[in-house]
């Protein structure tokens, strides 16, 4: 999402700057031709006027003038756009061309030719008929459009012959006038009106999300659990039966578990045994359909979504790092000291490295943590979560 954003910013940049330039420069192109063609007529020969009609020297300081100022670039602008989308469609093409040829060897060793074959054949015969549907309708809506307004057109003139006597010709001119655009304003009608159809679809599928069932609130003011909760992190399922949506076959099914303060408990299961929908359940991602958890005695069903988070840390199977300095991505909201982030660096053996860097905590990492190494990314995030003194870890595959 970063490199999109990225491109479509300077996307947006480059179009503004080119569109800067292109008025900044006919500006100037425009001012100094009219300068020029002004001081050519003031110093051309008195035979020059005798020979040259007037509208003539009007019409070259009106019309030519505007059309170097208004037609000429916007042309030029449309052009130099059609150029750039040919060149880039040209690179994309190419490239993709390139993909193939890079995947062809694969493609080859599995003898799977003629399945990519039928595949593009597939995708361009939909990609055609789609084509063909839109230009058909719009043949159709254009026949008709003009049926239409040959006939008021008609009828326009009939009622021009009838009525003459009572209309002036100004009158019958404005009519056919006005009779005459009526097709080009039924096709822009129908037009728009499909435009706008098709679009407020937008309108709906923000109104979808808009209307979307939300999480438990976020913070429940008059069931805030004690400041120091939880103390010791003692955790107490009874009966707890979950499922991941409504009408879905129950996931966890009555478990009941009790798990004392300072142990260290291993889920091993099957892929589909229940072991991430149990750890969802403790964040309370998916809800109970069924049964308790107590944390310490208070029921996390009770408390906001904020209070119980904040107080439980997972340590992922996957190591997130985000891009920013190595102290942000340890304490991203700067709520402890510099101390205190050089200690759990030294906990989890990571803090001759970090100080043997430029810049210590302040050294940048990348998206993804790309100048690390995998096991310093880990280490990283473990730092992270010690940081936290939390009293619940929870580790996604922890032998991973």
């Amino acid at each position: 999402m970063n490199i999109y954003s990225i491109l479509g910013l300077i996307q947006g940049f480059l179009g503004f700057t080119m569109q800067l330039m292109q008025k900044f420069a006919s500006y100037i192109a425009g001012r100094k031709l009219h300068w020029m063609i002004l001081i050519g007529i003031l110093h051309a020969p008195s035979s020059f006027f005798d020979t040259t009609p007037i509208g003539r020297i009007i019409n070259r300081f009106s019309k030519d003038i505007d059309v170097m100022d208004s037609t000429l670039p916007n042309a030029f602008s449309q052009s130099l756009t059609i150029l750039i989308t040919v060149i880039v469609t040209l690179i994309i093409l190419i490239y993709g061309s390139l993909e193939t040829i890079q995947g062809l060897t694969s493609i080859r060793a599995y003898q799977a030719q003629q399945r990519f074959i039928d595949l593009s054949d597939k995708f361009m015969d939909r990609n055609q008929s789609y084509h063909l549907a839109s230009s058909v309708s719009n043949r159709w809506l254009g026949l008709r459009l003009e049926m239409i307004a040959n006939l008021l057109t008609l009828l326009t003139a009939i009622t021009a012959v009838f009525m003459r006597d009572s209309l002036t010709a100004v009158t019958v001119g404005l009519m056919i006038t006005f009779a005459l655009q009526i097709t080009h304003s039924l096709n822009m009608l129908v037009r728009v009106s499909s435009d706008v159809e098709t679009n407020i679809v937008s309108v709906e599928r923000i109104d979808e999300y808009v209307k979307l069932k939300s999480e438990a609130s976020w913070d429940i003011q008059s069931k805030k659990p004690p400041p120091y909760w939880p103390i010791k992190g003692n955790i107490n399922i009874t009966n707890l039966s979950t499922r991941y949506r409504e009408n879905l076959q129950l996931i966890l099914k009555d478990l009941s578990i009790d798990i004392q303060s300072g142990e260290q408990i291993g889920i091993i299961g099957r892929t589909g045994s229940g072991k991430s929908s149990l750890r969802l359940s403790l964040f309370r991602i998916i809800e109970p359909t069924n049964g308790t958890i107590f944390i310490d005695n208070v029921d996390i069903r009770l408390i906001g979504l904020h209070d119980l988070r904040s107080k439980i840390t997972i340590i992922p199977q996957d190591a997130i790092i985000f891009a920013g300095t190595i102290r942000f991505n340890i304490d991203p909201f700067s709520n402890y000291s510099d101390a205190e982030v050089w200690n759990v660096l030294e906990l989890v053996h990571l803090k001759e490295r970090i100080y043997m860097m430029e810049n210590g905590l302040s050294y940048l990492l990348e998206e993804g943590g790309q100048n690390m190494s995998a096991g310093e990314k880990q280490l990283l995030c473990l730092a992270r979560a010690l940081l936290r003194k939390s009293k619940i870890f929870i580790f996604d595959e922890a032998t991973a």
